[in-house]
């Protein structure tokens, strides 16, 4: 099992492990609102591109099971905007969240999505994907990204 596989696998285990943070609370609420704010300007990116940039972080680490590891916050964009924008939409999983608070940085959260493909005109199965939002001062940016098919 190479290095990022065993990583994962110890995040998968010690999440698990991990109370999840209440769903009535003000955390949840925000992250959940967050999730919202970020796919909405995804599935409209053809119009909200630079909305959809501005919750990544500079330093984002963007980990995809086909593509591999992407740091570059400038190709990741210009990625969505050829492959995605007007050709892709995402949908979240009802009730699939799982919300898990990481003191003095932020949260992590794990989850499924589904997409759905407008040129082929076909629906991905449910997949799952794990994001970290880092909280710095009021704003919150997402950090991590792994997204799994």
């Amino acid at each position: 099992m190479n290095k990022s596989k065993l990583f994962f696998a110890f995040l998968f285990v010690s999440f698990s492990s991990l109370a999840q943070v209440d769903k009535s609370s003000e955390l949840y609420k925000t992250i959940l609102e967050l999730d919202k704010e970020l796919f909405s300007a995804y599935n409209t990116c053809s119009e909200n591109l630079e909305k959809h940039a501005s919750f990544y972080a500079d330093d984002i680490e963007f980990f995809h099971d086909g593509s591999g590891l992407s740091t570059s916050k400038e190709e990741i964009i210009e990625a969505i905007k050829k492959n995605i924008c007007g050709k892709v939409t995402r949908e979240l999983v009802p009730n699939s969240i799982e919300i898990h608070e990481i003191p003095n940085y932020g949260v992590v959260v794990i989850g499924y999505h589904k997409f759905n493909n407008l040129i082929e005109k076909s629906t991905s199965d449910p997949t799952k994907f794990i994001v970290f939002w880092k909280q710095i001062d009021d704003d919150w940016k997402l950090t991590k990204v792994v997204s799994l098919h």
